[in-house]
């Protein structure tokens, strides 16, 4: 008794199994979801793994709405189908795979579509039955979102608030994603989002929130759609004030300068729009404004041994203001610094080696010329000729120029002064002298014999 009791438990069990697998193996459906697109024709697809000469089947499709309504749109066997006539037109069925084609999606095919089926196999017992549901969505594809901010124009931080809103003309559930410069946004106690985040609203507005917005816009059917760059000025400022300068040494606010050195200072902070800077010096217990604008330049010949000075920004549109301070002390740092001399010019060290350059040449040739035409030489050349060539008579005073050619001076000889000064009488004679500088062709011809001749006894 308790074997046959076995047996049929083993059996019951494999007959479960069997059908089981058989309505896991021969009937699938590949796609339970479906994203239609209005006016598009939509396919619900099924997949039969057994042939139809071995089987009798018996089924339905069937839809619901998401209104909770169910109507039966199909009823059918191996032989025959009977489609209801409220959507003859609408829909059709397929056989032998019993899939169904819903033509042309409106928003009322939406819903769940349930197929039940009956399998009968002629040479096995047993009835299989199967059912599926597939969920249909219908969707408008949706065109480029628009941004639309409020107020239009720049903000002041902590002083105003911002609204963004995106919006399609077309497109049926639309999801919504804001970008700052490429980043997702998500809420926090400053940005709130509308339920479907179609609009964002920040407050108040900082300065961090200033950036390029992009909204991006997406439903079943389209891909993300993003919209135009609309920029959010925000003004704010001034931050981070930091006063730097490139000579001296700096140690935390007191920068080190040597005496004679031209100095020159950089204030800078952040600030949108670019702030309004003003220098101040500090002595004495008083105040002086010294210029205006982000650069200062300090000659330290002008400076006592310590000054202190002040940077002031301000932000003409936030009505906020800065100062960094500092010290400046003239004291010599020793070789190696960069100098600035008063003037505010330093040399160029190609136009020092030019300069040197020059001056090495120019003396060089001055040697050159004086001793290849030194005067005293060559008169003294002249007289140390013989006694026959100084005598020899000149027929037109140009056949010996070339040997005589040079700068001539008139020079005393000691025991030859008398000599000298008849020389120098006979050459004031000359009509054609006006003082002592002519040429050495008229020296060589004006100069009398026996002077000559006197000089070199």
């Amino acid at each position: 008794m308790e074997a046959t009791g076995g047996t049929a438990l083993y059996v019951c069990s494999a007959l479960f199994f069997f059908l089981t697998e058989v309505s896991t193996e021969y009937i699938h459906i590949p796609t339970l979801v479906h994203h239609g697109i209005e006016g598009r024709s939509l396919l619900l697809s099924v997949e039969t793994h057994f042939s139809m000469d071995e089987v009798e089947i018996q089924g339905t499709w069937s839809h619901t709405r998401p209104s909770g309504t169910r109507a039966t749109l199909v009823t059918f066997t191996k032989e025959s189908t009977i489609t209801h006539m409220m959507y003859r037109n609408h829909l059709l069925f397929r056989n032998p795979n019993v899939s169904l084609l819903i033509r042309k999606l409106n928003p009322d095919d939406e819903g769940d579509y349930t197929l039940d089926l009956n399998i009968e196999f002629h040479n096995k017992t047993g009835l299989v039955i199967k059912e599926k549901t597939v969920h249909v969505t219908v969707d408008v594809p949706i065109s480029s979102p628009v941004i639309e901010k409020n107020p239009s124009y720049a903000v002041i931080e902590d002083k105003a608030n911002a609204t963004l809103s995106c919006s399609v003309e077309r497109g049926t559930r639309v999801v919504f994603q804001w970008l700052r410069d490429n980043v997702a946004l998500s809420p926090n106690d400053r940005y709130h989002f509308s339920q479907e985040n179609s609009t964002l609203f920040i407050s108040p507005v900082r300065k961090e929130d200033k950036g390029t917005y992009r909204c991006v816009a997406s439903n079943p059917v389209s891909p993300g759609r993003h919209s135009r760059a609309v920029e959010l000025n925000v003004y704010y400022g001034p931050y981070n004030l930091e006063v730097n300068s490139g000579q001296g040494l700096r140690t935390g606010e007191v920068f080190t300068i040597n005496p004679g050195e031209l100095v020159f200072f950089e204030c800078q902070a952040d600030s949108n729009p670019p702030n309004s800077y003003v220098w101040i010096s500090k002595s004495r217990n008083t105040t002086q404004v010294i210029t205006e604008g982000p650069r200062l330049e300090v000659r330290s010949y002008r400076l006592a041994q310590a000054e202190e000075y002040l940077c002031r920004a301000f932000n003409n549109v936030t009505q906020k203001q800065d100062e960094a301070q500092f010290t400046l002390v003239v004291a010599s740092l020793g070789p190696g610094k960069e100098k600035h001399t008063q003037d505010g010019s330093s040399v160029s060290p190609l136009v020092a080696i030019t300069v040197c350059s020059f001056f090495i040449i120019g003396l060089m040739l001055l040697f050159f010329l004086r001793r290849t035409c030194h005067p005293k030489r060559v008169l003294i050349n002249i007289y140390k000729r013989p006694l026959s060539e100084q005598k020899r008579p000149h027929r037109s005073g140009h056949e010996d120029a070339t040997e005589d050619f040079g700068i001539y001076e008139f020079v005393s000889i000691p025991g030859k002064m008398e000599s000298a000064q008849d020389s120098c009488r006979s050459l004031a004679r000359l009509e054609s002298v006006q003082d002592m500088h002519t040429t050495i062709y008229d020296v060589i011809r004006h100069v009398p014999e026996t002077p000559t001749h006197s000089l070199l006894k």
